[in-house]
């Protein structure tokens, strides 16, 4: 009989290789025989441990929401201690599992990942517009969910990127690229309030469901 740990061992092992062949072919063409061999581990034990091929992507689905909800934590710690440089983000741990997520993407999956990184992105920015004291007008949750998207869409784009930046992305010289890339659009406004002012000016006022919530200042973690 296996032990806990060797359990957890094997657990970790299929995990991993399913994370590999999802992103390599996505949930319908990848097999369970064909991550089990990856494992190295029979499909009678994958099968043990997990049940199905639902529930071994559901698993790939929480251990890439845990990353997500860690690094938000300590990058939020960071922020408190006023030095994001020791954030987390500098390490890319994303950066392995881009081809998984931009796979699930494609294939329509990824949506308790879309809505978790929305709400955590809600929580910031509801902390900046308090204390920025301007009114924006659409609502933190709107914004989260354009910004969440736009950030899903580099997983996507990864190897489009790597082009240009002549860097893999999970490399520390392309995520470095791409770090500093991004600091630089959310720190230099790309229009003055006076541009953006007129830019609105013909649109219609945006949707009740874009205001109406309240603003208050939330714990982003």
């Amino acid at each position: 009989m296996s032990s806990a740990a060797e359990d957890l061992t094997a657990r970790a092992r299929i995990r991993d290789a399913a994370l590999a062949h999802f992103g390599e072919h996505g949930f319908e063409k990848a097999t369970i025989r064909g991550i089990a061999k990856t494992a190295g581990v029979s499909s009678g034990l994958l099968r043990h441990h997990f049940g199905s091929k639902e529930a071994v992507r559901d698993a790939c689905d929480e251990y890439v929401l845990g990353i997500v909800r860690k690094l938000n934590e300590e990058t939020w710690a960071a922020y408190e201690a006023g030095d994001l440089g020791k954030a987390p983000s500098a390490r890319d741990p994303l950066g392995p599992y881009n081809r998984y997520i931009a796979r699930s993407l494609i294939d329509g999956g990824s949506t308790e990942l879309f809505d978790e990184i929305t709400r955590m992105g809600e929580a910031w920015l509801a902390t900046f517009d308090a204390r920025s004291g301007h009114e924006p007008h659409t609502s933190a949750r709107v914004r989260a969910a354009v910004v969440a998207a736009w950030g899903l869409a580099i997983p996507m784009m990864s190897e489009h990127l790597a082009r240009v930046l002549g860097a893999d992305l999970s490399s520390p010289q392309g995520f470095s690229l791409l770090a500093h890339a991004l600091l630089d659009l959310h720190s230099i406004p790309l229009m003055s309030p006076e541009e953006a002012a007129a830019a609105r000016t013909g649109l219609s006022e945006p949707p009740a469901s874009g205001l109406s919530e309240q603003r208050k200042r939330s714990d982003p973690r």
